[in-house]
This record gives C-alpha cells, structure tokens and sequence, in this order.
C-alpha cells in the first residue's frame, strides 16, 4: 500500500469514528449536554467542544503553519469579553461541519507534507490516526454517561498502532529512562483477528484484548480494570503510565473510576 493509499485508508476510519460518535449524540436532549462525565468533571458540551477547537485547529493547520501559529498565539491572548456560547444542538452542527471539512482536507493533503501542530509536526497519515484516536477515547466519556453500548471494529488498529509506537513518549514525557527492550505486544483485534508487535520472543509482555489495551493506552481506563495480561517490570511500569496524546503527563483514571453508567434499555 502506498503512502496516498494508507492515507486514504486512515481518512477514512476517521470518517466513520466521527460518524459513529455524531450519530450517539443526535440521540441528546437539550439538559442531557449538561450533564457531568467521569472524565474530569467535564460536562457532554466540554467534551464536544474540546474536540470542536481541535478539529478547528487541524482545518486551520491544513491551511499552512504559519495560520497554525497565529491561531496559537491568538488563543493565548486574554479575550475583551467571552462570546456567546451556542447551544447543544448548535454545538453539534458546528463540529460536525469541521469534521468533515477535516476529513476532507486531510484526504486532499500531499501525503508527504509535515502539518504543525502543538507537538512536533505530524504528516496527513498520522495526522489523521491521532485525530481519530482523540475522537474515540473523548467518546467514551459520553457512552459511559449514558450506558450506551459501543459497537467495536478493526479500526482501532490506528489507535493499538499509536499506543505502541508511543512507548518511548511515555517515559520520556516523565523524565524517566526508556527501557532498552520494549514489550511485545499480541491484541485480539474486534474481528478476531491476533495483531502483534516487537519481538515475540522478548520477556516483557502485553497481551489481550485490543479494546482493552487502546482503552489503556488513551486513558480512558487503569489497566486494573482491564484483563489484559501483563508481563514483566517494564511492560507493568508502561501500561502504568502509557499515554499515547500529546502534552504533558497525565495519570490514568483511578481504578473504577471510569465504566459505564446503567445502559439505556434495549442497548
């Protein structure tokens, strides 16, 4: 597969993670957007929004750095007064436009093109991988919210890919020493299918399911409330800490601290 092909590929899990998450919330009434998540106290409409400014600043890094920038340096200015916020339904509509002019915009990108953003610079692939990991770990707090039941697939390959990829970024955003031998890594994809990474015959061992280990890894769960079978010191340290976002250190959810709520009837 080459590089135009993976992309599209990527754009396209994006697309159906985004739709999957727009189609929960049309099901919200109006106090519903109120309503309190487990993840930091924020309410539905903090969720959605926090990913509305984030794929505003993807549309607007598509348009050149330069325009990245001064969207950073402009929130980073004091506002004269705070301007009036929209309401749930009109939230909903606004995200959904920029997601799919996201979409849209990464699926028209040159491959080959580094994108700036808050981090180092990421091509329109992993660009589009992120995005759908932030999409589908910030979900979560609204399916818990509303015991909705999730329906997985093997798309979530991009994110397991990205927890991987990202276990030197966990210590190292932590100020510790990177482990010279990093796990191997077997997941039971949605589909049944078995997904591995690094060597298999190395001591240190994650195995499981792969929801579980993505759920892990985005920290939208400890890994104590996972069954994920962990071996060895340096994979038990990593899955401790794993963070596969940006930014700086973040502790994962207490155990039990994050689940679902009692399910909507028939869900």
């Amino acid at each position: 597969m080459d590089e135009r092909d993976a992309l599209n590929a990527c754009v396209s899990d994006l697309r159906a993670e985004g739709d999957d998450l727009w189609s929960l919330l049309q099901t919200l009434e109006g106090a519903d957007w109120q309503r309190e998540t487990a993840f930091k106290a924020w309410t539905v409409y903090d969720v959605v929004e926090h990913l509305r400014a984030s794929d505003f600043a993807g549309v607007t890094t598509l348009r050149g750095a330069e325009h990245f920038r001064s969207l950073v340096r402009s929130a980073e200015q004091p506002q004269a007064a705070p301007e009036p916020r929209a309401t749930g339904s009109e939230l909903l509509r606004i995200w959904r436009l920029q997601f799919q002019e996201l979409c849209q915009g990464l699926a028209n990108a040159n491959p080959e093109q580094r994108l700036a953003w808050v981090g180092p610079g990421m091509r329109p692939r992993m660009f589009a991988s992120a995005r759908q990991m932030e999409t589908w770990a910030h979900g979560w707090a609204i399916y818990d919210l509303l015991g909705a039941r999730r329906v997985h697939t093997d798309r979530i390959r991009n994110i397991a890919t990205l927890g991987v990829k990202t276990f030197a970024w966990a210590f190292r955003n932590r100020g510790l020493d990177v482990p010279t031998e990093p796990p191997f890594v077997r997941l039971v994809s949605p589909s049944g299918d078995v997904w591995q990474w690094n060597d298999p015959e190395a001591p240190h061992r994650v195995e499981g399911d792969a929801v579980a280990f993505c759920q892990t890894v985005t920290q939208v769960r400890n890994i104590a409330d996972t069954t994920l079978d962990i071996r060895g010191d340096i994979a038990e340290r990593w899955m401790a800490i794993a963070q596969c976002f940006a930014g700086p250190p973040e502790d994962p959810p207490t155990p039990g601290s994050r689940g679902p709520r009692n399910r909507r009837s028939g869900s």
